[in-house]
């Protein structure tokens, strides 16, 4: 498939599951078979955000994923660390040159000897331009085993701006793509409930708009409240919003 094709195809697609399946089939044909794709529109000076409000696409196996990101390692990544500070893509070459200055830290060569064991050892990283202070996102591209850095790189000599468009549209399309982790995801009720109030409907309107009372349409509000782990309304709707899962189009 030509690029053009496929980045047509990438943006048509209408659900992270959708667009993620495509994307990592894609990547393999250039060598990437396993990739770990994280977003956060919290980050602080000192903090990524809460965990359970990040967007984490991977395909790497289930081991990896629970020691590498539900335990946290990759907080310690050199190429996170890196991604944190630098824009566009970036060789894991980096990490075999901090290796060798003895630059890597005790946390980093960890990570490095984790990675090892599981086969994670050539690859490049893609930071993306944000789109706030407070957001980041990257993209892992590991390499399917056997292919050594310098392989790596000389495939990323002969079609890194391909590769590197391809993942700032897919990066791009994901932004508008609604998503949620299951204990922040809401009902269509309590989703309905809140863009009403973002319209700047009363309770009392929202109650006859849906159909309710409205004790039931509080209820539905409070439960959204809890959902999204906020304390006010106005707080929901901004995060519902930000997370694309209001006024969205049901299948």
């Amino acid at each position: 498939m030509r690029l053009r094709d496929y980045l047509l195809l990438l943006s048509n697609t209408r659900s992270l599951e959708e667009l993620w399946a495509a994307h990592t089939d894609r990547m393999a044909e250039y060598g990437f078979d396993r990739l770990l794709y994280g977003f956060t529109r919290y980050r602080t000076e000192t903090s990524l955000g809460d965990p359970e409000d990040f967007t984490v696409l991977t395909n790497h196996e289930p081991a990896y994923v629970e020691m590498f990101v539900n335990q946290g390692l990759f907080f310690q990544s050199p190429m996170l660390h890196w991604a944190l500070e630098h824009e566009g893509a970036g060789s894991w070459k980096l990490i075999q040159q901090m290796l060798d200055s003895r630059t890597l830290s005790v946390e980093e060569k960890r990570v490095y000897d984790f990675n090892a064991r599981m086969n994670v050892t050539a690859g490049y990283t893609i930071s993306f331009k944000a789109i706030s202070a407070r957001s980041k996102g990257a993209i892992a591209l590991c390499a399917r085993p056997g292919l050594d850095q310098d392989e790596v790189d000389a495939i990323w000599d002969e079609f890194g701006t391909d590769i590197q468009v391809a993942n700032n549209i897919a990066h791009l399309k994901i932004l508008t793509l609604p998503h949620s982790t299951p204990n922040r995801a809401l009902t269509k009720r309590q989703r309905e409930a809140l863009e009403w109030v973002g319209d700047g409907k009363t309770t009392q309107d929202i109650a006859l708009l849906m159909g309710l009372t409205s004790a039931t349409v509080e209820k539905h509000l409070r439960l959204a409240r809890e959902a999204l782990s906020v304390e006010t309304t106005a707080q929901a709707v901004l995060k519902a919003a930000l997370h694309n899962q209001m006024f969205v189009l049901e299948a």
